[in-house]
């Protein structure tokens, strides 16, 4: 029989790489693991769907035409309450921040302010080891006008949620990122043949069924035998058909 398969030095190298490191190794899983090396494949589990892919790429395409993996929203961007506005008549001051709180912006204004004064970072000053509890009080409408600030309106965005989990992200490609690290599996292509938890995607496994056959076993262990490196692994697993 004449190979029409010829194994390349670095294919070689990863192949005796693999056998220096899998001692056991038969000759199906050699086989797999040269298949694996020469298409470059990634194979990648979905344990959601219990579905194993080719690649992670293809498993993406597929859940996006479905409509699978993210949806576009739009949320409403509320900007704070204002400390400050014009129907204020009496106001709270913190004299290390300047944080202020009005009488009719805050429900409870003057319990808001012993609260911040007494855990205010800034505030230094100590009375028998404890934060001083001094703020300043204003109803001069001067003085308050000086502490209003014009209200930002709200606004409408456009996000993405995760068609998984729901979170929202700020882009597709965050939804994207996160669905990598978090919610797939990789394997290798001896651990999809060793399964039957899952089901292979129908173009993953056509290409399975292509290649693992006895005749293409055949062309690569004819392809080895040209290689005297593998001697010592090809009459072993001659030995033990």
């Amino acid at each position: 029989m004449t190979s029409t398969l010829a194994i390349t030095s670095e294919q070689k190298t990863e192949l005796l790489k693999f056998l220096k490191k899998n001692k056991n190794t038969d000759l199906v899983t050699i086989y797999l693991a040269y298949i694996e090396e020469k298409h470059h494949l990634k194979p990648v589990l979905f344990p959601r769907e219990k579905t194993i892919y080719q690649s992670l790429d293809d498993l993406i395409r597929h859940l996006e035409s479905q409509g699978k993996l993210w949806r576009e929203t739009e949320i409403t961007i509320q900007f704070g309450q204002q400390s400050v506005n014009e129907d204020t008549k009496k106001i709270y001051i913190c004299p290390f921040t300047g944080k202020v709180f009005g009488d009719n912006t805050h429900p409870n204004p003057q319990d808001a302010i012993y609260d911040w004064v007494a855990k205010c970072p800034e505030n230094k000053e100590r009375i028998g080891g404890l934060p001083v509890k001094r703020f300043f009080v204003s109803e001069d409408a001067e003085v308050i006008r000086n502490y209003m600030s014009e209200r930002k309106a709200s606004m409408k965005k456009v996000v993405y949620s995760s068609a998984i989990t729901g979170k929202l992200f700020n882009s597709k490609q965050a939804v994207i990122d996160d669905f990598k690290k978090n919610h797939i599996k990789h394997l290798s292509l001896l651990e999809v043949q060793n399964q039957n938890r899952y089901q292979i995607e129908e173009h993953f496994l056509a290409f399975i069924q292509k290649h693992l056959t006895e005749d293409k076993i055949a062309v690569f262990v004819e392809a080895l035998s040209e290689h005297s490196e593998f001697e010592p692994y090809l009459e072993k697993w001659v030995e033990s058909e």
